[in-house]
Formats: structure tokens, sequence, C-alpha cells
């Protein structure tokens, strides 16, 4: 996987279930800026998005306004990209207005398929499903933005919904929700 810090993230996190809504919506938030670059220069900036986003709290999140908004695009620590930001703003307040539906958790382990992918190579992984799809349309009518399938695609890698760990790697399984 190249550098240590991405060997550590899909050796110890990457895959593994994630059920509360601040890690969901932290997660969420992730994906929608990796979009168009790549995870190790996100993953490489983590701990400035949790410090720049109040750790991913979807309450105080759904409160900044435009002078966070102008903060957060000077802030050299994170990606700033004006759209994604008021985008995680805006989905911080999808988030929140979700809640009187079950809630993000809820929603997002909902769509979770009846079968995982069995990759027997990385050329088999997917990038999206039909579930990413419907996942991808549900948060979208509820006002997200960021939210495309294949983005989905990989929150529900992450989160541990499908495990795309090819057959025989020592990962394969290992978030218990698939045996």
């Amino acid at each position: 996987m190249g550098s240590e810090m991405m060997r550590q993230y899909y050796d110890t996190e990457w895959g593994m279930p994630v059920r509360d809504e601040r890690g969901l919506f932290e997660r969420l938030s992730l994906e929608g800026f990796q979009s168009g670059l790549s995870w190790a220069t996100i993953l490489a900036k983590r701990e400035n998005f949790r410090r720049a986003f109040a750790d991913f709290e979807p309450d105080v999140v759904a409160a900044f306004d435009e002078s966070d908004v102008e903060r957060l695009v000077q802030d050299a620590g994170i990606i700033r990209h004006r759209g994604k930001i008021t985008a995680t703003i805006g989905n911080a307040r999808a988030t929140v207005a979700l809640r009187a539906e079950g809630g993000l958790p809820e929603v997002i382990w909902s769509h979770r398929p009846e079968a995982t992918p069995v990759p027997r190579s990385m050329a088999e992984v997917p990038s999206r499903s039909p579930e990413s799809d419907a996942l991808a349309a549900r948060l979208r009518a509820a006002g997200f933005r960021f939210v495309g399938p294949t983005t989905m695609f990989a929150l529900m890698e992450a989160v541990g919904i499908v495990d795309t760990h090819v057959v025989g790697s020592h990962r394969r399984g290992s978030s218990g929700v698939w045996s």
C-alpha cells in the first residue's frame, strides 16, 4: 500500500464496521473531500479535518455559518474547496434532519446488500453497486451533496457494509459483518 500511514489505515480501520452517527458523518465527509484526489492526501490531512470540522460533530458543524466557510477556505491544513466545504456543512444539517427518520446510521446500513462481492483479484473489485446507487439517491433526496454512487460504494467499503478484500487476503472477513 505504500506508506506506513496507508498500511496502518488499511490493516486496522478500513472495512471495519462504523455504526455511530459521528463516525459515519466523518467518513462520508472525508469520502466527499476525496472525490478527485487520492485517499493518501485525505488521510494525511485527517487530523486537520477533524480540528477544522469540530471532530465531525454534526450538531456543531450544522451551526457553521459564512464566517466558518471563510475560515475553512483559508485553512491550508485541509482541502480548501469551497463547494466541498459548504457541502460538508449542508450534509451536517441533513444528518441532523435525518434523525427524525431513524438517523444516518439507519439510512446508510439499510443499504447493506444481501451478499458482499467476492473478488479474486483487484480487477474484480467493483466501484459501485445497485445498493450504492440507491444509497446515493436516498442521501441526495435528503439534501446531501458529494454522495455519488462511486463515492457511496467507497463509503460502504470503508465502514464494513461490503467486504471487497480479495479472497485469500488476511483481512477478508475481518469485519465480522460477512463470514
